[in-house]
């Protein structure tokens, strides 16, 4: 969420950055909603005043025998009351008109964000790797023969309907492991505490990390009215909301491995084959809390992290900054990157690192203490380190064999009990 006070201090520079966001003249709705909300505060805190000098001189009235007097002071007394409840509750529903106004509005791009309407216009920043070549037609995913029985569509269409799969036998036992390596890479040598966390969450978390208000139809909601999180980024990041943390505690740097739930909701048509878009699917997750001046060092920490994930696998990939048209809801400026997956023969996301500045930690009341200072709002940070399915994916399609094989990455092997392919057949040998 965005900071009032800032604004009214400056609201041609606020409208600028929303300008780059595709919205125009935000400020003035804004302003607008706002002084009307500070005058019924001041106009309510008059009548307060009013009513307190009525109400001494009451007794001065009754006293010297007064009644007419005494009764004109009470009925003002009862009038400046009524008067206080009025503005009293237009004030609290200008507020939450302003709250809510400013909740749906989007982060601020940083400055040397690109601008641009969509990802056609996001900005390479490097490449690492060569994309494979191969003297046959490279097969998708779950084409390759040595793959193929381990991903079943039928029996989880007929379990869940579209956008499912039961993975089986080698490629359920790839999935885990690779997992596995994620997490023992960010924690042992990252530095990144594993944590588990529920997929469940409320409202509140939703809304702490921008999924709510607007974006509500991309995700799966409870009868009970629990919502089944996008990412764990929503339940890692809410781990500090409502808090005051000491300085010395920052950075906080956390990874969960976890169920990940999208409705896919504006995704109609999109990816349908294989499983590179699901409902259900894994992610290791990275989330960082730090002090503001530590967070552009943060986002590219954390985006090496992750490249090093596809590094140790041995896969192509480029890295890209999002444009202004393809930057997230809640993100100041976001790395993604691109694995190459050669059944496709293109590169697709398998990580977006996003600097949040402090736009969920005000939705979310997440603060520190400086030394000797008072309270200051965190910067938050979040990033997939990376997705375990389209790793999956590209792990099999750069490994993949002319006779049905798949080469696994050395890396792989103390996960696999030494294995380094999978046959023809479907067995990791």
């Amino acid at each position: 969420m965005h900071d009032i006070r800032l604004i009214r201090d400056d609201p041609a520079a606020f409208d600028t950055a929303m300008a780059r966001r595709g919205l125009s003249g935000v400020s003035e709705e804004v302003l607008a909603i706002d002084e009307a909300r500070r005058a019924k505060i001041h106009a309510a805190e008059e009548a307060r005043a009013a009513q307190n000098a009525a109400s001494k001189e009451i007794g001065a009235a009754k006293a010297r025998g007064d009644e007419a007097e005494f009764e004109r002071l009470r009925a003002e007394v009862a009038d400046k009351k009524a008067e206080i409840a009025r503005l009293e509750e237009e004030a609290r529903g200008a507020d939450t008109r302003l709250e809510e106004l400013l909740m749906g509005l989007p982060n601020r791009p940083c400055p040397d964000v690109p601008d641009g309407a969509d990802e056609d216009d996001n900005v390479e920043l490097r490449r690492h790797g060569i994309p494979p070549e191969f003297d046959f037609r490279p097969l998708e995913h779950f084409d390759i023969p040595g793959a193929r029985p381990g991903f079943d569509f039928a029996t989880a269409a007929k379990l869940s309907g579209s956008r499912f799969v039961v993975l089986r036998g080698a490629a359920a036992r790839l999935h885990r492991a690779l997992a596995q390596f994620m997490l023992d890479v960010h924690t042992i040598e990252n530095g990144l505490e594993e944590t588990v966390t529920p997929v469940l969450v409320r409202d509140e978390a939703m809304y702490g990390t921008g999924q709510l208000p607007k974006f509500g139809e991309d995700s799966y909601r409870t009868t009970e009215g629990h919502w089944l999180i996008p990412t764990s980024e929503v339940t890692l990041t809410n781990t500090v909301a409502d808090e005051i943390l000491d300085a010395g505690a920052l950075p906080l740097r956390m990874t969960a491995h976890t169920l990940c739930f999208r409705s896919e909701a504006g995704a109609a048509g999109k990816d349908t084959a294989g499983m590179l878009r699901q409902h259900q699917f894994e992610k290791v997750e990275m989330v960082s809390i730090t002090r503001p001046e530590d967070s552009e060092a943060e986002q590219d920490r954390m985006t090496r992290c992750a490249e090093d994930i596809l590094e140790r696998l041995g896969l192509a990939y480029r890295t890209v900054s999002l444009c202004t048209g393809d930057l997230g809801f809640g993100a100041r400026r976001t790395h993604d990157i691109e694995v190459w997956l050669p059944g496709q023969g293109r590169y697709r996301e398998i990580s977006s690192v996003s600097t949040c500045g402090d736009f969920q930690a005000r939705r979310m009341n997440a603060r520190y203490r400086p030394d000797g200072g008072k309270p200051e709002f965190v910067h938050t940070l979040n990033g997939s380190g990376v997705a375990v399915g389209r790793a999956l994916i590209a792990v099999l399609e750069t490994g993949q064999r002319a006779d049905g094989s798949v080469n696994l990455p050395a890396a792989l092997a103390p996960y696999l009990g030494g294995g380094s392919r999978i046959t023809p057949e479907g067995a990791v040998e």
